[in-house]
This record gives C-alpha cells, structure tokens and sequence, in this order.
C-alpha cells in the first residue's frame, strides 16, 4: 500500500485539501512534510502520538518529515479544541521543554536516516527576528478578519461570552500560516499534516503560500481520537499519559494500553502501532473469537511500550502486570514492585511492631483492610484464601519475620483472587 492507502486503511484518513493532486504528487517522487506541536510541557503525551507516528510512516515510505516545534507559537497558545486560554510561557520554559521533547522525538523519528532524516525546527528561530510592523504588512494583509472569525477555533470561542478569545490566540493562526510559507520557501515544505481541529490553520497556510509565492500545497488531516465509552482519549482519573516515565511511569503506561476497550483494541492497534495489516487481521480474529483473553490489548500494550521505552522497559511492565495475577516474585527488581505500588492499596507500620516474635499474618490482613477482623482473617487463611508475596498460606498461626520483607521493607497480600494490599514497614 502506498502511503494514502496505509491511513485509510488504518483510518487515519480524515480529510484531505485536494486528495488527486495530492496522490499524483505521491506518486512521482518523495516530498517534504511537517507536523507541529507547542511545547507547553517538557514532555509529550498519548495525545501526540498520531499525528508524529503518521510522520513516521510517511518516513518509511521515503518522504521527508519535519517535526515543528512552537517556540513562538507555544508562547501564544492555540485556540484549537481550548475552551478557555492556555497559561503562557516564558521563553527559558519553551526552551527546556524542546529540549526535553527532543529526546522522545528521536524514539518516534528516524533523525539519523542516512538518505531522508528527520529534522527538527523551533518555528522561534524565523518569528523571532521579524517585527510586530512587518508581520502585519507581511502577513496580516493577505486575510481578513471575516475569514479568520469564520474558522471553528476562533468561531466556538466567540460564541462563549464567558470566556472570548483575546486577540492573543485570535492570531495565533497567522502564526501558524506564516510557518507553513517559510518551511514551504526554505526547506521545500508541500505537506501539512495535523488534527482535524487544525483544519483552519493548515488552510490559512496553503493560502498564504499561494498568495505570497504562488506555490500549491496539500493539507492533510487526521481524526481527533475518541474512545468508545465517549471519554477523551489518554486522559485518567489521575491525569493525562505521559512520555516521561518520570511523569507516568512505565508500567502506568503499559497498564493504559492493557486496560482499552474490547471495542477499541483493534482500531488502536491501526491508528498507533507499526504492526503489518496481516498481523493486526490475526489479532483482530482472536480478539472476536476470544475477547477475554485480550490478545489484542497486549499486543497493542507491548507494541507501544516497546516504541516509547524500549523492550527492556516492556519486559519490566509485564512482570509488574504479572505480579497482580499472583506471578512468581522471583527476581523481581525493586523500580518493578514500586510500579505495583501505585496500584494498590498501601498501609505503613513501624518495623519495630515485629519484635523479636515477627508479625502475625491475621493482624497484617486486618491492618491492610482485607478482613475485617482477626477472627475472620484465620477463616480466610484456613479457606485457603490468603496469599502472602502470592504465596498461598493456610496457616493461622503463620508468622511474618524479616525474612519475608521484600526489599527489607514490604509485603504484598492478596485475599482471594483480586483483592491486593501492600504493608510497608519502616
């Protein structure tokens, strides 16, 4: 498949400015195309995977990419899909958060690429030295107001009387056009590829380019990603999913992709992952034919684990994920359990509550919470539904020592098949 055939059948396809011109310039040679992002954080987010992954598929093809960073526009914001202003920032911010984006960059794009490298630009270095007076006679006269308040992402704002839109993020769209001529006059830029929230800006820069150096350019936009159950796509209860395993940690990241919908697995095996067509059609077999064994889910989850963080980091995960389905603990590393910690309930005790004499097991299920009292914590251990280091114990009598601790400071508890806690001892 050529690569408009690959996002259609992926359903990356959205929409496109002139689909034949475009798919006759594929088809006579390799050409340049961006992609950007603002660097509001210093690191990216699930949310940026599609539209960066698609620019490495076109990579793949032999096309050029060019993945933009908003030094300038990330100082402004924009309006797209904001219901009210971003927080600005300053320009030593921007800076460190390109910087750090960078380096996740390189695990998405090929920038080393001996015959169509990946190049990285801060749309800074161009907007920086022009002056508020030559930008508006450069740029600002080739559009009216009447154009700009008709796009969506100005449109939606006005509406709200409550929040506006300053005039800030109302130019934010020059900005972005002003992007697309230069990297079109400087590094032969044809393509845009984004959103289809940026369906208005990408235009404005085919518009300008057109205007200003008489060039025909394409945009080209994917679909904003929705799950099944109508919540927004990389968002938990405890935040968006991260990049930076220091903002989400691996196994959280791996644990995101275990837990998709049965109705959304196989589509994000399409819209994120490398996989062939025919391996995704295998998956997408078993997955109706077994969904509970969720094969997909842990394709997709090992797939994008290995992307971001390597195999290394992926093997680590699925042991985490093992532990919590009573997996062996042998060899498990400490940065592992503590992954695991996160997931499950937590209660401190003092080590110095072991004595000499340790720590009888029923007090520790009642101090975790997983019996009610010491009464029922020996029927349960006696049932055989007690599990201490998911090890099965049936022992009322069955003392905790130092010896248990693992790490020299926890012990993980689990009452039936489901029920977890982890007592640390200080």
């Amino acid at each position: 498949m050529d690569i408009l055939e690959t996002l259609k059948w992926r359903g990356l396809f959205a929409d496109c400015t002139d689909l034949e011109g475009l798919s006759e310039r594929l088809s006579k040679a390799p050409l340049t195309l961006y992609c950007g992002f603002d660097p509001t954080a210093d690191s990216l987010h699930v949310g940026h995977l599609v539209p960066l992954i698609a620019l490495r598929r076109f990579q793949d093809l032999g096309h050029h990419p060019i993945a933009l960073a908003g030094g300038a526009t990330g100082s402004i914001g924009d309006p797209s899909g904001k219901s009210a202003e971003r927080q600005l920032l300053t320009r030593e911010q921007l800076n460190h958060n390109i910087t750090q984006v960078n380096e996740q960059l390189k695990r998405l794009l090929d920038f080393e690429a001996s015959e169509n490298p990946a190049r990285l630009f801060d749309n800074a270095e161009w907007v920086g030295g022009i002056s508020y007076l030559d930008f508006l006679r450069d740029i600002g006269k080739h559009f009216t107001v009447n154009v700009m308040i008709a796009k969506e992402s100005v449109r939606a704002r006005m509406e709200d009387r409550d929040v506006g839109i300053s005039y800030t993020e109302f130019s934010y769209m020059l900005l972005q056009a002003f992007d697309f001529y230069h990297l079109n006059q400087n590094a032969n830029c044809e393509l845009q590829i984004g959103g289809s929230d940026q369906w208005g800006n990408i235009t404005m820069g085919m518009e300008l380019t057109r205007k200003k150096a008489g060039k025909h350019t394409f945009g080209l936009t994917l679909p904003l990603i929705t799950k099944a159950d109508g919540t927004k796509f990389g968002k938990t209860e405890a935040g968006a999913i991260w990049l930076d395993p220091k903002r989400t940690s691996v196994y959280r990241f791996y644990q995101f992709w275990i837990r998709t919908d049965d109705r959304d697995a196989i589509k994000y095996l399409k819209y994120f992952t490398f996989l062939t067509k025919e391996e995704i059609e295998s998956l997408e077999s078993i997955h109706q034919e077994r969904p509970e064994k969720r094969e997909a889910q842990k394709a997709l989850a090992r797939a994008m684990t290995d992307l971001i963080h390597g195999e290394s980091a992926t093997q680590e995960a699925e042991r985490a994920s093992e532990i919590l389905f009573g997996g062996n603990l042998d060899g498990i590393t400490e940065q592992t359990f503590n992954d695991v910690l996160g997931e499950v309930p937590t209660v401190t005790a003092e080590k110095s509550e072991m004595g000499s004499e340790g720590f009888p097991l029923v007090n520790a299920l009642a101090l975790a919470g997983l019996a009610p009292s010491k009464g029922q914590a020996r029927k349960d251990i006696k049932g055989g539904g007690a599990n201490l280091n998911n090890q099965r114990e049936q022992d009322p009598q069955r003392i905790i020592t130092e010896d248990d601790l693992l790490f020299d400071k926890h012990i993980l508890l689990r009452k039936g098949k489901k029920h977890y806690a982890v007592i640390t001892f200080r």
